[in-house]
């Protein structure tokens, strides 16, 4: 498992033999290159996606994995969306979620 945050100047050779790719909601918008190079190297990615309202875009085609605030209506937004697992829950940490 790696955050978006720790990967560097090499963001495919970071996630490389990596299991999960840790994104925050307000790293979204830098995290096309590595949301990219974690298909290609069939990294997982989880996005902790609390304090905001996900708008669709192409960042849910990568995500297998997003956590959302508790009043959120997780399936619909699964259904819609197509990510693997959303989950609305304010307290737990994302980690707690990971397969």
């Amino acid at each position: 498992m790696i955050h978006f945050a720790d990967l560097g100047d090499a963001p495919r050779d970071a996630l490389q033999g990596k299991r999960w790719l840790i994104v925050k909601v307000e790293e979204l918008h830098q995290a096309s290159g590595a949301l990219m190079f974690s298909e290609l190297e069939d990294v997982l990615v989880a996005v902790d996606h609390r304090g905001s309202t996900p708008e669709e875009g192409l960042w849910m085609r990568a995500v297998h994995l997003l956590l959302v605030d508790e009043n959120t209506d997780a399936e619909l937004l699964q259904q819609q969306s197509g990510i693997t697992k959303v989950i609305a829950q304010n307290t737990d940490e994302i980690k707690q979620f990971l397969w």
